[in-house]
């Protein structure tokens, strides 16, 4: 059985490489590309691929995530594979959360993408071991994990709003603001604002783009 590819990333000379990459395994075929999520939506229902390997960062246009949502939503969705250089917890949890069949990074070796992808095609979950670890080590130590609030106020906290356009954003209160970051500090053993994106950043739970 051959599997049939779609690759969606916003850089020529990347869905290139991967074609060719994926030129060297006899049962994979690249049937198309992708560099916005309004193509991959077009060409996923014009070329009918089994597995959508997904960059998460497309452009200024709609990302990954959302792309991979409209995907999923189509009358004969593909498996979306994601296949991306981010590793933050908050870019994983919603890749899966999305409707994500794996998730990949690029530095991998060439078997572990081809071995993702053929298990993709059948339903299966692909993950990077270092993606697989991490998501294991997370789920053996709940009561310290962030919640998904928590996580969306150290990302607020690193694009650096104060508590008022924190509480705007989120439509919560600056008390319950102010609730949220005595347990985010508890969690990740700071006691400041700038310590506590230092740490999450450092253990890889948000991402920071300076």
């Amino acid at each position: 059985m051959t599997v049939r590819v779609l690759v969606v990333d916003d850089h020529p000379v990347v869905r290139a490489g991967i074609r060719a990459l994926l030129d060297g395994a006899a049962d994979i075929e690249v049937v198309g590309e992708a560099s916005t999520a309004e193509e991959a939506v077009q060409r996923s229902g014009a070329f009918r691929p089994d597995v959508v390997l997904m960059d998460l960062q497309l452009g200024d246009g709609v990302g990954g995530v959302s792309a991979t949502r409209q995907l999923l939503e189509l009358p004969e969705p593909p498996h979306v594979l994601v296949l991306t250089t981010y590793d933050a917890d908050t870019d994983i949890n919603r890749a899966i959360d999305a409707g994500a069949t794996g998730y990949l990074l690029k530095a991998g070796p060439p078997e572990e993408l081809f071995q993702a992808i053929r298990a993709a095609a059948q339903g299966r979950t692909a993950l990077s071991p270092e993606i697989a670890t991490r998501l294991l080590q997370r789920s053996r130590t709940p009561e310290e994990a962030l919640s998904e609030r928590e996580v969306e106020i150290l990302e607020l906290l690193a694009q650096g709003l104060g508590n008022r356009d924190m509480a705007r954003e989120l439509f919560i209160s600056e008390a319950t603001v102010k609730t949220h970051l005595v347990h985010i500090y508890s969690k990740l053993g700071v006691d400041s604002r700038m310590a506590a994106v230092r740490e999450a950043v450092r253990q890889r739970l948000i991402r920071f783009d300076a």
